[in-house]
């Protein structure tokens, strides 16, 4: 099973695809925005995601306690106003997207209502991703999957059956490339609750592609997602974590994104394919292993003690399994001290 976005194909058998989320990591700064990508480019991730909504399409403005955030890094906000705060203005998306075709890397976006993905659509973005908090907006999931590109979905704080519900829908709407991402919906993610064993429940459990949207502090977890199988990794992605915005607590600043990028390659890589075949690097290593040899010189027609031969390195002699057959023997010629057994040196 092998999707591809923009031409870069994803799944088992090719590298894993690495998305840089900007999210609200521009800080309000279109200019930032676009240097975040120009880094995410120059630090070799495959893609760069947005987050397209308003504040108005996110939620009202309300002061009832319900939409007051208590607790996590966006304690004591509103709902209305961490989104005003956070959100990519509709109008810059044409700008960035423009920016990264130039500089030859994906963007993409996270819809968050059916205006989000009419925008989107008009400025033709390869492919569709529903955050873990939208897991549940089935006719959200239906409109992004209608449009027949690829949908990357979020399993963040999800059950069993209403992830059912959201690859039902997606492929009823004719998503053909469904891929999951196994996320867990906190800000940081402890390390100890990643529950990366997950990834390979969803592969099994709904047969898509998997990957990993990952909030834990660091690249361990997602490296690590790569040797499990994962062929998506996202992580949130700052030039600067000091400048501070919304996300930027928990997101990688460049030189963490490029290790993240090298060492994700670097797991895929080492996975190879199982089977019992010598590797080329090993071909070289063969001719010291052990073997037969002679230890002492003996001569023709002599019966082969043990202590005229030993089981020692290099190969060149008979393998070691055949030592108890070897003494008592009959010689046929003379041999000398480190000479390698044969066959050829013995009676029949």
């Amino acid at each position: 099973m092998n999707y591809a976005i923009r031409g870069r194909k994803i799944g088992p058998d090719h590298p894993p695809y690495i998305i840089a989320e900007l999210s609200a990591n521009h800080n309000g700064d279109l200019d930032r925005a676009l240097k975040t990508i120009d880094a995410a480019k120059r630090c070799g991730a495959d893609a760069v995601k947005l987050q397209t909504y308003t504040a108005d399409t996110m939620t009202i403005e309300s002061d009832r306690p319900e939409f007051l955030i208590k607790g996590g890094p966006w304690d004591g906000y509103r709902l209305y106003d961490l989104y005003q705060w956070a959100q990519t203005p509709f109008e810059w998306h044409e700008a960035m997207i423009e920016h990264a075709r130039k500089l030859d890397i994906t963007v993409f976006s996270t819809p968050f209502d059916e205006t989000a993905v009419d925008l989107l659509e008009t400025l033709n973005t390869p492919a569709y991703k529903i955050a873990s908090f939208e897991v549940t907006d089935l006719p959200l999931i239906r409109y992004a999957a209608g449009k027949g590109k690829p949908l990357i979905i979020s399993s963040g704080m999800a059950s069993e059956a209403e992830l059912e519900e959201a690859v039902f829908s997606a492929r009823d709407a004719g998503c053909k490339d469904l891929v999951l991402l196994h996320c867990i919906s906190s800000y940081p993610a402890p390390m100890e609750q990643a529950n990366l064993r997950q990834i390979n429940e969803l592969a099994k459990r709904f047969g898509t592609l998997t990957g990993l949207s990952d909030h834990t502090l660091g690249t361990t977890a997602s490296v690590a997602a790569v040797a499990l199988g994962a062929c998506i990794i996202e992580k949130h992605f700052t030039l600067r974590r000091a400048d501070k915005g919304p996300d930027s607590d928990f997101s990688l600043e460049p030189h963490e994104l490029e290790r993240l990028c090298r060492d994700s390659y670097d797991a895929w890589a080492a996975l190879g394919k199982a089977g019992f075949n010598r590797q080329p690097a090993e071909k070289r290593n063969e001719l010291f292993r052990r073997s037969v040899y002679f230890v002492r010189d003996v001569e023709k027609g002599a019966k082969v003690k043990a202590s005229d031969i030993r089981r020692i390195r290099p190969s060149l002699g008979l393998a070691p399994k055949y030592y108890e057959q070897l003494i008592g023997k009959r010689l046929n010629t003379n041999v000398t001290r480190g000479t390698p057994t044969s066959w050829q040196l013995f009676d029949e």
